[in-house]
């Protein structure tokens, strides 16, 4: 008996060796997968850092882009300004130079004639023929226009 008792533990030990060596080959195969998932993770990381440099300088560039817009932009909304008052102005004295060219129009018609028989020009034309009458009969009294 004792020799079959010997026989019997020594399989069961030859059983767990096997079932040991399986379990060893199954875990090995397990961590070749994972080593290669580390290399693939790692390389991903490491395009991911590219990228976040890439971007990070991509930002550095439109914060200086768009400080060099702000400011010239603030340029010319100054300029546009400027321009703006200045055209009122000219508006303004233009709109004064007309009234004054419509009085002389008006001061320049002769009251004799009625006004149906006045030849129908246009309001520019009549407007530019009374000054051209005034000026000409200024320049007759020796005063210049």
């Amino acid at each position: 008996m004792s020799h079959s008792i010997g026989v019997a533990i020594e399989s069961l030990v030859a059983v767990l060796l096997l079932v040991t060596i399986g379990y060893c080959m199954l875990l090995n195969k397990r961590l070749k997968r994972l080593k290669a998932d580390e290399h693939s993770l790692k390389a991903t990381i490491a395009e991911l850092i590219t990228a976040t440099e890439i971007a990070e300088r991509a930002i550095g560039g439109l914060k200086h882009t768009v400080r060099d817009v702000n400011e010239h932009l603030g340029n010319q909304l100054t300029a546009a300004g400027q321009i703006s008052l200045q055209l009122k102005k000219h508006l303004a004295e233009g709109d004064n130079v007309i009234r004054r060219l419509s009085r002389i129009v008006t001061a320049a018609r002769p009251a004799s004639e009625p006004e149906a028989a006045a030849p129908k020009l246009s309001t520019a034309k009549a407007i530019a023929a009374a000054a051209q009458a005034f000026s000409d009969r200024r320049r007759s009294d020796g005063l210049a226009a």
